[in-house]
């Protein structure tokens, strides 16, 4: 490696707060063990529990796993760096987290504006759910999530890589992320800011329009509903995607839609650790807690492994 690419980097943090490292240690290593059994919980309920084989679980345990792996590529090097005094991070490893982490988080705004798509076919068309939003269906949708992801991941970090650093190693942030590379660049780099505003926000105001426009449709028909307990069942499930979008969009919009020297670093890290760390972990409370049929195969996914135990 020459001076315009180094061996490795040193991430950060918040290095000028030390007295922080170890409460932060421990609160993301209590987030990622929540992350990581809450995910499963879910991925594990929707493949064994035959009343959960319907196209909104299918997304579900897509989005699961999702935040499984998107947690997975950032905490276990934050939290080695958190606990000694050790805040590197090879180049070659650098370079991988940033292509995963772009990856999974473009394939998220996808996802999440194509459960909305689901959700608005099942509660205003649905006698006909089942015959729109069929299995080949639902495996179109998803696929195209993960390849529009991973095409604009490739497109963004491969322009971030090749952008010289003469020498300078250190990134402000917790992680590799491509804002943080692109400011650690000794050249002009007005063009990868560009693109990566304009085409963050076509990623995300696209299926955000989409996610709008659909509740947008539901919010009328829900109100149609003549049953009560029908309109609490459509609100309680409409709503906690509807969470989960504000929590993942919020942060998201501030960090990637405005001029990277209009931020607040310190504000950036926090917000970013909000939505790689605490939104992975929430979303699946968030759809157990306001789910009476996640709840319930819970309940029988347990009853099941106490009896085989006990035989």
């Amino acid at each position: 490696m020459n001076e315009s690419f180094p061996e490795d980097f040193i991430l950060m943090g918040f290095t000028k707060y030390p007295w922080l490292d170890l409460p932060l240690f421990f609160v993301l290593l209590i987030s990622y063990m929540f992350t990581l059994l809450g995910n499963t919980a879910i991925i594990l309920v929707s493949q064994l529990d035959s009343q959960l084989q319907s196209p909104m679980y299918f997304f579900l345990t897509n989005l699961s796993f999702l935040d499984f792996c998107f947690s997975t590529t950032t905490v276990p090097q934050m939290l080695f760096n958190l606990g000694g005094p050790n805040k590197n991070i090879t180049y070659v490893g650098c370079m991988v987290q940033a292509y995963v982490f772009h990856w999974l988080g473009c394939t998220e705004c996808v996802l999440l504006g194509t459960m909305a798509l689901d959700r608005y076919v099942a509660v205003c068309k649905p006698l006909t759910y089942s015959v729109i939003m069929n299995h080949k269906l639902c495996l179109l949708l998803s696929s195209t999530a993960w390849l529009i992801g991973l095409a604009n991941s490739l497109l963004q970090s491969t322009l971030t890589v090749q952008l010289p650093l003469c020498g300078n190693q250190e990134l402000d942030h917790f992680f590799c992320e491509l804002p943080g590379l692109i400011k650690m660049a000794c050249v002009d780099t007005t063009v990868n800011e560009l693109t990566l505003a304009v085409v963050a926000t076509f990623l995300i105001m696209g299926p955000l329009s989409m996610i709008l426009v659909s509740y947008g449709y539901i919010t009328q028909a829900v109100f149609r509903i003549p049953s009560a307990n029908g309109r609490l069942k459509a609100f309680n499930t409409c709503s906690s995607h509807f969470l989960v979008v504000s929590l993942f969009y919020g942060p998201g919009i501030y960090i990637y839609m405005q001029p990277s020297a209009d931020h607040p670093q310190d504000l950036i890290k926090a917000l970013t650790l909000f939505y790689c760390v605490i939104t992975p972990m929430a979303n699946p409370f968030i759809y157990t807690l306001r789910n009476k049929d996640v709840k319930s195969a819970l309940r029988r996914l347990l009853r099941r492994a106490i009896l085989s135990k006990r035989i």
